[in-house]
């Protein structure tokens, strides 16, 4: 109620779970007369960064879309130092996840990855398999379509098996076979670099996300840039398909903070 409040004079509100689309590190490079690479290597300066930021903040799961499956069509030599990167911050954050009490999972195809990339991020997982402060997910070599279209190959097969009658898929089932199956779905989505498009990133999770695009790129958004999304996520009103004036009387959303980390219902907005 009142005036509209100032972003930087808001408290940031703090999702459950924050999903971000982390775009602009080659613009960002090539802005600059610099290789590609070197947007990267800042990039991955401010992975530390935000997941910092994330865990200090109270943020329970943070998931970076880091690698796409679509990214294996770049250059090699792009794809090479990708990879020599990924590595290097498995081999050099191990450390400071388990300090900071944050477990590391992954989603996508890693079959893909080379192999000491791939030993490593298992033995990186392993290690904070039982840290509980936050989740964070590196979506590598990931495809939200590739990974809708196996979640309904796992149904066929049940149902094939006989352990599932096809009456009994409905949208519980079908979410406990994609690769996020535990986890809530993101509340908020953040996307750098102002491009407005979701880039096959968590299609099914994201129906009821609050999406925010800022023009920075990547290796420019701050926790200062963090803050003014989360602040922006705070006066947004989440309606899961009910009027507003529902969800007023209702008291169940009157702002984002109060339905954070709920699995969005099937009715349509």
């Amino acid at each position: 109620m009142g005036e509209p409040r100032d972003v930087t004079a808001v408290r940031p509100a703090v999702p459950t779970h924050i999903a971000i689309i982390m775009d602009g590190n080659g613009r960002w490079a090539e802005q600059r007369g610099l290789p590609r690479l070197a947007g990267h290597k800042r990039g991955a300066v401010t992975v530390r960064e935000i997941t910092t930021a994330c865990r200090e903040l109270g943020v329970k799961y943070l998931t970076l879309y880091s690698f796409s499956s679509e990214n294996w069509s770049r250059p090699a030599d792009e794809v090479e130092g990708l990879m020599g990167l990924l590595h290097q911050y498995l081999n050099e954050e191990l450390p400071t996840l388990k300090k900071n009490g944050v477990k590391l999972a992954s989603i996508g195809d890693t079959a893909r990855l080379p192999f000491m990339v791939r030993t490593l991020l298992e033995a990186t997982k392993a290690a904070t398999a039982n840290e509980t402060g936050m989740q964070l997910t590196l979506a590598l070599s990931y495809g939200s379509r590739d990974e809708i279209v196996q979640a309904a190959r796992r149904l066929a097969e049940d149902v094939k098996r006989g352990t599932l009658k096809p009456e009994a898929i409905d949208h519980a089932a079908f979410a406990a076979r994609l690769e996020t199956a535990g986890m809530p779905d993101p509340d908020l989505v953040i996307r750098t670099s102002g491009e407005l498009r979701v880039s096959n990133f968590l299609l099914w999770q994201i129906a009821y996300a609050e999406l925010y695009v800022t023009d920075e790129a990547w290796p420019d958004f701050t926790r200062a840039e963090l803050e003014k999304a989360l602040a922006a996520f705070g006066r947004r009103e989440r309606r899961f398909g009910k009027t507003g004036a529902q969800v007023r009387t209702d008291g169940e959303g009157a702002s984002a903070r109060q339905v954070m980390g709920k699995s969005a219902p099937g009715a349509k907005a």
